[in-house]
């Protein structure tokens, strides 16, 4: 919180400092013009040299502070994005809101445990976590979480994310330039749209065109001024309306080029900052420095062939401009000498450019989960085990409150499979919850909330909060079922960290009971580590027949001073209290 604090006071004061001056760069940009008018209209008047003088020396005052302008509105920008990004974070810490954009767009209900666990959505793990900016940043994050990732790249991304950790400047700043980029998916997708459009070749005679008639056109140009014979300005005029004909016969096809990027250069522009700020920094991890060697390109770095493209999109909107585009394709058919520079870059580099902007996504992603580990040093990041051993000291829900939240210990071996009991309240559902949060968050390399853990990173299944799909005509009963089916489906093919909460609930008692042991049978059958949750004792005694395999833990509730009291402590055996019957005569309802 204290560094946030800090950081914040450091770019509001900056931001401050920046403004007064961009003011006044401002004021003094309108005095030039000002000046310019003012000697060229005494220069009329007069026809005395010395004003002619001063009015290009205001003109080039003007663009001077132009340039001084542009530079001090990017400053502005960037001061003002990380003055954000710090009191989001304090906000944040304080717990006061949520400013962060939470994937909503990336739910899927038939995932195997992203709506369960709460990925996305408001309050979503992926909201708390998210510290990305770009459309790409966003959904790359958002596809790790979903995926099962091997031992060598969970190995990898831990020591990328614990080096990002302690670059907190630097991902600030990364951040900040992705801020200001104002990426969006529509110009993600218009990005790769013209990426992977077919680069037909212009036609032999337009590229012959293309150098002979502006040669023509300067060659009459410069021998009417050295010869003075008008008939040499009637030839270059008429090379100027068959230059503009020539470009009317491309028209089509430049209008194309520009239609499926549509105002991307800034975007692209953007993209290469970031791309630079990734090539130039020191990293020491294995994944990082393998990233930064893919932003090389045939000789060149990736930031300065995109500053190419973008520059090249930039020119190519002259088009749009009648005035500009008459005069410089009249003259040397400019959009057309731009066009072929642009499909040449395809020709080059569309192999490169989506690499490139998913090496940024990947970035932003790895930012994230730094992020998570910074604001958060009593996290560990998990041992990794290949034995189907996993383990967890103090175990807890990373979005609970830290000053509240109670930590459990807990293991999945000797014995693989978790019955678990305990009355409504006692802490059933969020000890599952932490358990699947913790293994999607260890599985993609990230810190977990626990003072201690060893994993071996399995696949997630989870049934625990499924929901009538009117759209689809299934009640809850049937999509539980095929939730299950789907589980059994995914345990054929290899073991899997599954977790069960109150299945078979739209069946009659004796139903949800024998089948929520067959259930149980099965899935341990079946090699899988987990836990189910369940209000049925006669289920526990499944244990009976498979100690080995199968332990009884439980939440406990006590009454105190006629209150519930829930410490939301993990115990072994079978819960013993209930809470349902004090609850409804408390409140009247027996």
């Amino acid at each position: 919180m204290k560094a946030y604090q800090e950081k914040a006071a450091q770019y509001s004061e900056q931001f401050s400092k920046i403004n007064k001056r961009y003011n006044s760069i401002s004021l003094l940009r309108l005095l030039s013009v000002f000046l310019f008018l003012f000697f060229m209209y005494y220069y009329i008047k007069t026809n005395e040299t010395l004003n002619v003088i001063f009015a290009i020396l205001s003109f080039v005052g003007f663009l001077f502070l132009m340039r001084i302008h542009s530079k001090l509105s990017f400053q502005k920008l960037l001061t003002n994005a990380l003055l954000k990004i710090n009191t989001n974070e304090i906000s944040f810490l304080k717990r006061e809101k949520l400013p962060f954009e939470n994937g909503i767009e990336f739910n899927d209900f038939h995932h195997p445990y992203a709506y369960d666990l709460d990925i996305f959505g408001d309050h979503s793990l992926f909201q708390n976590l998210n510290r990305t900016a770009t459309f790409i940043g966003k959904k790359t994050l958002a596809e790790q979480l979903l995926v099962a990732n091997s031992n060598t790249v969970i190995l990898e991304n831990q020591e990328a994310v614990n080096e990002l950790k302690s670059k907190f400047d630097w991902r600030q700043e990364f951040l900040a330039l992705a801020t200001i980029s104002n990426d969006s998916k529509s110009s993600y997708d218009s990005i790769i749209r013209w990426n992977s459009s077919k680069n037909n070749a212009l036609p032999k005679v337009i590229v012959v065109l293309s150098f002979v008639l502006p040669t023509l056109f300067f060659g009459f140009l410069a021998a009417y001024f050295v010869t003075s014979k008008a008939i040499l300005l009637s030839y270059s005029t008429y090379v100027f309306i068959a230059n503009l004909i020539v470009v009317g016969r491309s028209l089509k096809r430049i209008q194309s080029e520009i239609a499926q990027a549509d105002n991307v250069d800034k975007i692209i522009k953007q993209y290469s900052l970031l791309v630079e700020k990734i090539e130039t920094e020191n990293f020491q991890s294995q994944k990082l420095i393998q990233l930064q060697k893919q932003l090389v390109s045939k000789n060149a770095t990736a930031s300065i062939h995109l500053k190419q493209l973008s520059e090249l999109f930039s020119r190519m909107d002259t088009i749009s401009n009648l005035v500009t585009a008459t005069l410089f394709n009249g003259t040397f058919l400019f959009n057309l000498h731009v066009l072929k520079a642009l499909l040449k870059w395809k020709d080059n580099y569309s192999l490169e450019l989506e690499k490139w902007i998913s090496i940024i996504g990947e970035l932003e992603a790895l930012s994230s989960l730094a992020n998570l580990a910074y604001n958060n040093p009593d996290f560990v990041f998990p041992e990794i085990n290949s034995a189907y051993k996993i383990s967890f000291s103090n175990l807890s829900h990373p979005l609970l409150n830290p000053e509240t939240r109670v930590g459990n210990d807990t293991r999945f071996y000797p014995e693989s499979f978790m019955i678990l009991t305990g009355s409504n309240m006692s802490g059933k559902s969020t000890f599952l919850r932490s358990l699947g949060v913790n293994m999607v968050l260890g599985g993609i390399g990230s810190v977990v909330c626990a003072t201690e853990a060893n994993i071996h990173p399995l696949p997630v299944l989870v049934s625990m909060r499924l929901s009538d799909s009117l759209s689809d005509s299934e009640s809850y009963f049937f999509a539980e079922i095929k939730r299950l089916k789907q589980i059994m489906n995914a345990l054929e093919e290899q073991p899997a960290f599954v977790l069960l909460d109150e299945i078979l609930r739209g069946t009659n008692s004796d139903d949800k009971r024998n089948g929520t042991i067959e259930v149980v049978k099965k899935i341990i059958a079946k090699k899988a580590i987990g836990a189910i949750a369940t209000h049925d004792i006669e289920v526990c005694l499944t244990t009976n027949e498979y100690p080995e395999i199968l332990t009884n833990q439980c939440f406990e509730v006590e009454i105190q001073n006629n209150e519930l009291h829930f410490d939301y402590k993990l115990r072994a055996g079978i819960c013993k209290n209930k809470s349902a019957t004090f609850l409804m005569q408390k409140m009247g309802v027996i």
